[in-house]
């Protein structure tokens, strides 16, 4: 099993959700912030797949 977070209202009144990077994904790919992250979204057999890019 991969790393587990929990989702947050981004505010009261949103319906965005936020979650926090895992500190060793951050530490992996140099992460701070203000950096800005890349999410490639796809469905393949049945399971969604997310690819994080970090922009830099």
């Amino acid at each position: 099993m991969g790393e587990i977070t929990v989702l947050t209202r981004a505010t009261q009144k949103s319906r965005s959700l936020r979650t926090t990077i895992p500190a060793g994904i951050i530490r992996q790919f140099n992460l701070s912030e203000g950096d800005k992250i890349n999410w490639e979204i796809r469905a393949e057999d049945g399971e969604l797949i997310i690819v994080v890019k970090p922009l830099k």
